[in-house]
C-alpha cells in the first residue's frame, strides 16, 4: 500500500511541501522557550510589511470578480456549451452555504462584534461602548466575512472550474497560470513550486481552524465546570478531533461524510434559530436590515483602509489576519466550489459565490453579534474580569443567559467538532490532490498523513504560543499566505488573458427576421414590408415560392467580431481584407491532454469535432 501510494505522488511537490511544514514545526518546538515573544515580533513584522499588500489585492479580487460577472466574460460556461449544471439552484446555494459556515463563524460569532464594540479601531475615531461603536462593529464584521472574503475564493474557484471543466486541465492550482506561463513552465519547477506553496498555505490554514476549534471546545467545557483548561487537555482534544477526522479519512464513507455535513448544517442553523427566537427577536430583525445597509455604505471607505497613522495594531490583528487566513484556505474552498459549479456560467458562479455566503454571514453575525452587544449594553455581563472580551468563552457566556444553556453549549461544541472533522477530511483530500498533480482518486494513507500533520501543526502552534496562542495561529496564517498571494495575483492576470481570447473568438448569435415586400394599398407608392426587413446574399427575400413571412422560421446567424487592426478596406474598390495574423492568439495554444477530464471538457470536445471535420474533408 505504501509503495503504491508513494508511486502515485508527485515527488517534486510532496517532498518539498512536507519538508517545509515539518521544518516549521521543528523550528517552533526547538525555540519554544522564546517562541511567545518571537511570535509577537514576527506578527508585527509581517503585518507591517505585507499589510498594505493584502488590503490592496483583496479589494483587487473583488473588482476582478465583479468584472468577470458583469462583463461578457460572464457568459462563458464552466463546462461544455451544452452542459447543464450538475446541481439545481437550491442545492447549489445550500452547498455554498455549507462552505460559508465553519469553525470561524462559531468562534467569532459573538466575540468579533463585541470586541469591535468595546475596543474599536483607532482609525475609525469612534469611542468604544457607544451606539456609533455598535453600528461600526457590525460593519467591520461584515467587511471581514462578506464580499472580500468570498472574492478571494472566487479567484481560485473560478480559475480551477474554468481550466478543468472547460479547458480539460488537471484539478490543480498550477494550471491557473498556464495562459500566462505556458504548459512547459507549468509542468516544470515553477508549477511544482506553485502547488507546494498551495499545500503549505492550506495545511496551516486548516491547522489554524483546528486551533480555534480546540480553544473554544476546551473553554466551553471549562466554562461548564467539567474540566480545567491546561496543555494536556489541549493535546488530548487535538488528538481526539484529529482521530475522528482520520477515521473519516480511512473509512472512506463519502456518503456518511455528506450526511455528517448536512446534519451539522441543521445543528448550526438550529442554534442560530434558537438564539433568534428566544433572544430579542424584533431587535435582531431590525439590526439585520440596518447591518446590510451599514455594510454597503461603509464598504467604499473600509476596503482600502490601511490606517498608517494608527498605532493600536488593530488592522494586523483583524483585517490583515483575515485576508491571510482566507488566502490560505483559498485552494481548499476554491476546489470545493469549483467541483460543485460545473455547467454554470461564470456570471452565475460569481454572484452565487459572492452573495449566498455573504447573506448567511450577515444573518449569523446579526443573531450572535448583536445579541452579545445588546447583552453587554443592558447587563454588562459579556466581558471578562479585566474588562476585555474573552474570545474563547464569549459564545458560552451569551448562551448562559438563555434557557437550556447546558444543552445549547454542548450543541455549540458538537458543531465545532463536526465542522473540523468534515473540514479536515476535505482539506486532506485537497492537499493530496495537489500532491499527486491533480489526481482525484488519492490513496487513503497519504490523506491520513496530511490529517495527522494538520493536528501536529495545530498542537505546536497552540502550545508554543503560550498565552499568545491566538497570535501564533494568526501569524501562521498570515505568513504562509504571503507567497500564495503572489500566485493569486498572477492567476487573475492569467485568467483575464484566457477570458479575453475566449470572448474575442466566441460567436455572438443574432436572430434576423426576413420578410418579403408587399405592394402598397391600391398599387400606388413604394412597397412596404411586414416585420423586420433585411437583405442577405443567397436568401429569398421576395417571397417567390417561399412560405409566408408569418410562418417562416426566424434566421439565426453567428457573428464573430474582428479586431479593428485586423481589417483593412480598399478606399477605391471597397474590398475588405482580413489579416488573420492580427487576430487574437490562443494563450493555451490548443494543447491536448490524454486524460478523462480533457476528453469531457469543452476544449476536448471542440478539438475532437475539429479532427473529425478534417478527416471528413480529406475523405
Amino acid at each position: 500500500m505504501i509503495r503504491d501510494a508513494w508511486r502515485g505522488l508527485l515527488k517534486p511537490v510532496f517532498v518539498p511541501a512536507s519538508l517545509v511544514i515539518l521544518g516549521m514545526i521543528v523550528f517552533a518546538v526547538v525555540y519554544a522557550g522564546s517562541a511567545e515573544g518571537a511570535v509577537d515580533a514576527l506578527n508585527r513584522a509581517i503585518t507591517d510589511g505585507v499589510g498594505w499588500w493584502y488590503i490592496l489585492i483583496a479589494t483587487g479580487f473583488v473588482i476582478f470578480a465583479l468584472y468577470c460577472g458583469l462583463s461578457r466574460v460572464g457568459n462563458i460556461k464552466l463546462g461544455r456549451d451544452d452542459e447543464q449544471p450538475e446541481f439545481g439552484m437550491l442545492s447549489w446555494f445550500a452547498m455554498l452555504f455549507s462552505a460559508g459556515m465553519g469553525i470561524g463563524l462559531v468562534f467569532y460569532g459573538v466575540a468579533e462584534p463585541l470586541s469591535h464594540y468595546v475596543d474599536p479601531p483607532q482609525a475609525g475615531r469612534i469611542p468604544g461602548s457607544t451606539d456609533a461603536a455598535a453600528n461600526q462593529a457590525m460593519e467591520l464584521t461584515m467587511f471581514h466575512w462578506g464580499l472580500h472574503a468570498w472574492a478571494i475564493y472566487v479567484v481560485v474557484g473560478l480559475g480551477l472550474a474554468y481550466m478543468t471543466y472547460r479547458k480539460g486541465r488537471p484539478l490543480s492550482v498550477r494550471w491557473l497560470l498556464e495562459p500566462l506561463l505556458g504548459r512547459a513552465r507549468v509542468e516544470g519547477p515553477i508549477g511544482h513550486a506553485i502547488d507546494t506553496i498551495a499545500i503549505v498555505g492550506t495545511l496551516f490554514g486548516v491547522a489554524t481552524s483546528l486551533g480555534f476549534g480546540v480553544q473554544q471546545i476546551s473553554a466551553g467545557l471549562d466554562y461548564l465546570g467539567w474540566v480545567e483548561t491546561n496543555n494536556w487537555l489541549t493535546v488530548g482534544l487535538i488528538v481526539g478531533v484529529t482521530g475522528l477526522a482520520t477515521f473519516s479519512v480511512v473509512s472512506g464513507v463519502s456518503r456518511g461524510l455528506k450526511w455528517l455535513s448536512n446534519i451539522n448544517m441543521v445543528l448550526a442553523a438550529s442554534l442560530a434559530v434558537f438564539v433568534l427566537l428566544l433572544g430579542p427577536t424584533l431587535f435582531l430583525l431590525k439590526s439585520w436590515v440596518q447591518n446590510l445597509g451599514g455594510y454597503a455604505q461603509a464598504l467604499p471607505e473600509l476596503m482600502l483602509r490601511t490606517a498608517p497613522f494608527a498605532e493600536d495594531g488593530w488592522s494586523g490583528a483583524w483585517t490583515i489576519f483575515y485576508w491571510g487566513w482566507w488566502m490560505s484556505w483559498a485552494p481548499f474552498v476554491g476546489m470545493f466550489i469549483a467541483r460543485i459549479s460545473r455547467g454554470r456560467t461564470i456570471r452565475e458562479f460569481v454572484f452565487g459565490v459572492l452573495l449566498a455566503p455573504t447573506f448567511v454571514a450577515s444573518l449569523w453575525f446579526t443573531i450572535f453579534g448583536d445579541s452579545g452587544i445588546l447583552r453587554q449594553r443592558d447587563e454588562g455581563t459579556m466581558l471578562a474580569a479585566d474588562g476585555t472580551v474573552d474570545t474563547d468563552t464569549s459564545l458560552f457566556v451569551l448562551l448562559d443567559g438563555l434557557p437550556l444553556a447546558v444543552v445549547t453549549s454542548l450543541l455549540a461544541i458538537l458543531v465545532v467538532v463536526f465542522f473540523f472533522v468534515t473540514s479536515s477530511d476535505s482539506g486532506s483530500l485537497v492537499i493530496d490532490i495537489l500532491a499527486t498533480g491533480g489526481n482525484l482518486e488519492t490513496p487513503r494513507i497519504t490523506r491520513v498523513y496530511w490529517a495527522v500533520l494538520e493536528g501536529i501543526a495545530a498542537a505546536v502552534l497552540l502550545l508554543v504560543g503560550g498565552s499568545g496562542s491566538l497570535t501564533a495561529l494568526q501569524t501562521a496564517s498570515i505568513a504562509t499566505a504571503v507567497p500564495f498571494s503572489i500566485v493569486m495575483v498572477l492567476a487573475c492576470v492569467s485568467m483575464l488573458k484566457a477570458f479575453r481570447y475566449e470572448v474575442a473568438t466566441a460567436p455572438r448569435y443574432l436572430q434576423i427576421a426576413v420578410s418579403a415586400a408587399t405592394p402598397a394599398p391600391g398599387g400606388h407608392g413604394a412597397p412596404h414590408r411586414r416585420g423586420i426587413s433585411a437583405t442577405l446574399a443567397g436568401l429569398d427575400t421576395n417571397g417567390n415560392g417561399a412560405a409566408a413571412p408569418e410562418t417562416r422560421a426566424p434566421l439565426v446567424v453567428a457573428v464573430h467580431e474582428l479586431p479593428a487592426r485586423s481589417v483593412s478596406v480598399d478606399a477605391d474598390t471597397g474590398r475588405v481584407e482580413i489579416d488573420h495574423g492580427a487576430r487574437p492568439q490562443d494563450p493555451l495554444g490548443g494543447e491536448v491532454f490524454d486524460t478523462p477530464e480533457f476528453a469531457e471538457s469543452a476544449e476536448g470536445v471542440a478539438q475532437r469535432e475539429a479532427d473529425e471535420r478534417r478527416a471528413t474533408t480529406r475523405d
